[in-house]
């Protein structure tokens, strides 16, 4: 069974989704004894005891990445494809729209090129200052979100058209002012929920708290693993990293949401 776009928890009204659940997880868990918890796949609830059981087999299991399951008892992308196998979760390696593809095309080069700020943990450099003074702040500054601006606007002058993205070095600015651009938000939860719902060529959001953000592209989708191109970071992931880099996250670190500038 396919994973059906939204996280599984007790009170799931759908039997089918419930049988296949327990029958997944009496396979996976196989316990004798005292530490028995045989679910029955006829019993159409989700209850107590099956949440326990997500939870056993959470903490038995890790992502395809190696990583530990979130302990929760609740069944999303993640646990989904540790029951059935990624294939089950949603893949996304295309670009549908062209000029997202020009986009991050632009990304990737820099990523490539191994942009890093000059001297290093300065938030300087040739390429960051150009990434800086494209978005219209000065040199110096935290520069993730002016690298996704300079993106857009390289794409945009190749095409010789407007650059539709907020003209903004933050994060957070970016996120209030771009459904007013005509872009589409996709909070976190949404996402999280359904990964269908998020696909190349988006611009990821997160939160930090008192003010502070990061950002970056997404280049392709792994059920609840998103594979990104981001400024200002480094293998730390982190906000304050020295260069453009290819990162893999988890859909769920990224806590505001999506814009997505498709057909924009």
């Amino acid at each position: 069974m396919r994973y059906p776009g939204r996280v599984i928890k007790m009170g799931e009204a759908d039997p089918r989704i419930v049988r296949a659940l327990k029958t997944a997880l009496n396979k996976a868990l196989v316990l004798r004894g005292g530490q028995a918890i045989a679910l029955d796949p006829d019993n159409p609830h989700f209850g107590p005891r099956m949440k326990q059981a997500v939870q056993l087999f959470q903490a038995r299991h890790v992502d395809e990445h190696g990583q530990p399951l979130k302990i929760d008892g609740e069944v999303g992308a993640l646990t989904w494809a540790a029951l059935f196998g990624r294939e089950r979760v949603p893949q996304s390696v295309d670009v549908a729209d062209p000029f997202l593809g020009a986009v991050l095309a632009h990304a990737g080069a820099a990523a490539d090129a191994g942009v890093r700020e000059q001297p290093r943990n300065s938030n300087r450099g040739p390429e960051v200052d150009e990434y800086l003074r494209r978005a219209g702040v000065a040199p110096g500054l935290a520069w993730c979100c002016a690298f996704t601006y300079w993106c857009f606007d390289e794409a945009a002058r190749d095409a010789g058209r407007a650059n539709p993205m907020v003209r903004t070095a933050g994060c957070l600015n970016h996120w209030n002012r771009a459904e007013r651009h005509g872009a589409r938000r996709i909070p976190a939860r949404a996402a999280i929920d359904d990964p269908r719902r998020v696909r190349p060529g988006m611009v990821f959001i997160m939160d930090f708290g008192g003010g502070l953000g990061h950002t970056g592209f997404v280049e392709r989708v792994e059920g609840g693993h998103i594979h990104t191109i981001e400024g200002n970071t480094d293998a730390s992931q982190g906000r304050e990293g020295g260069g453009v880099y290819r990162l893999a996250r988890r859909l769920a670190s990224v806590n505001k949401g999506f814009i997505d500038y498709a057909g924009v």
